[in-house]
């Protein structure tokens, strides 16, 4: 099931560990509509950089999430967030080309230099933060634009 015209709700809930344990990594209704949301915002990165977007990690189930180390308060359970790669671009490269792209996002993260993290807002009426972070082993901190 396409969710916007790249992105599909299989690449959205894939998760290998969910597949090794038969764990259900299935979004509820309004989850489902959430990234529906995300993806659009995905399809505006897309476009911003005429590169394919390679989707690490979408919705994350409870187990999934848990099994990940992330908190129950990450937006990937409620499918607002997702971690992705550009091809041909590093996670620096990224996070400054979208900060500085005027694209209405909620959080862009460069995490552990190894991928990014994007996300919408939980509730749909309620505006962007526009935040940018950086995560890594040194803890949580801004990711300075120039």
């Amino acid at each position: 099931m396409n969710l916007t015209p790249h992105f599909t709700l299989d690449e959205m809930t894939y998760s290998a560990t969910a597949l090794r344990h038969g764990w259900a990594n299935y979004p509820d209704p309004q989850s489902l509509e959430n990234l529906k949301r995300t993806c659009m915002l995905l399809e505006q990165v897309r476009m911003l950089f005429l590169a394919p977007i390679t989707v690490t990690s979408g919705y994350r189930s409870k187990q999934v999430n848990d099994s990940a180390g992330s908190k129950d308060s990450s937006q990937h359970r409620v499918g607002c967030a997702a971690d992705f790669k550009v091809a041909g671009y590093t996670p620096d490269e990224v996070c400054l080309k979208i900060a500085k792209s005027g694209l209405h996002f909620d959080q862009l993260i460069r995490e552990y230099n190894a991928w990014t993290h994007i996300s919408v807002p939980n509730d749909p009426e309620r505006p962007c933060r526009g935040q940018i972070l950086i995560i890594d082993s040194t803890g949580t901190r801004p990711f300075i634009v120039r």
